[in-house]
């Protein structure tokens, strides 16, 4: 079942646009314009925005929730390639070159998006050169960001990816040491879909896991990971 787009109440989405980094710095008229194109998303919790072979009519924004971007196989198994949050944009690369969406898009939790029409948002770039770049500049990130998740899949030991997975979530989740230095943070979402993102079995990263807790570098109930010693989990990094 796919997500529906329900249209927002006017006064609503100049304000999500506005929170948005892409359109933080856009003036009231541009971002009325842009909000003739957009529509609220409300997904539950698994529900699919779109499949392989779809066609892009637009992108979207997280404003709430996670979203998974997966290739996704005929029997069934996912290969994760991206886990957005509130902020984050995707559909963009397939909605400039015109092609349909090349793998699924999945909400992980129950969330809420904008969806912004292609119309509506080319219009505004014939206008607005400054959105253009921005968009180039988001684009650009995200492939520096993929060619660097390459190089970590394939230089580091899966040890070393899990490491370097819980620090970057420690600067997301902005964790704050508690008493004694302990930091603790949650995985954000299932231990199967972190290892498929970081191209590992479930049960590898389980073990990996589990090795950590015994090494003393961190602590795992669950979801919930406590870090005794954020200096010395780096250190492990090498």
């Amino acid at each position: 079942m796919k997500a529906t787009h329900d249209p927002v109440p006017a006064p609503d989405i100049p304000d999500m646009l506005r929170r948005m980094p892409l359109f933080s710095g856009f003036r009231d008229d541009e971002l009325r314009r842009l909000e003739r194109g957009c529509h609220l998303v409300a997904c539950d919790r698994g529900q699919v925005l779109f499949r392989k072979g779809d066609p892009c009519h637009g992108f979207y924004l997280v404003v709430a929730g996670q979203v998974k971007l997966a290739f996704s196989a005929a029997d069934g198994h996912q290969k994760v390639v991206e886990i957005l949050r509130p902020g984050q944009s995707f559909g963009e690369a397939v909605m400039f070159i015109d092609l349909p969406f090349v793998l699924m898009a999945q909400a992980l939790t129950d969330c809420q998006l904008l969806f912004i029409g292609k119309k509506t948002l080319f219009a505004e770039l014939d206008r607005t050169p400054g959105l253009a770049r921005k968009l180039l500049s988001g684009l650009s990130f995200r492939l520096h960001h993929l060619i660097c998740e390459l190089e970590n899949h394939t230089l580091r030991s899966g040890k070393e990816r899990i490491i370097s997975y819980l620090l970057c979530e420690e600067e997301q989740q902005e964790a704050q040491p508690a008493e004694h230095g302990l930091v603790t943070l949650r995985l954000p979402t299932t231990k199967e879909t972190i290892a498929s993102r970081l191209n590992m079995t479930q049960e590898h990263f389980s073990r990996v896991l589990h090795e950590l807790d015994g090494d003393g570098l961190i602590e795992v109930q669950g979801r919930t990971i406590r870090i005794p010693d954020l200096a010395r989990l780096r250190a492990a990094l090498g």
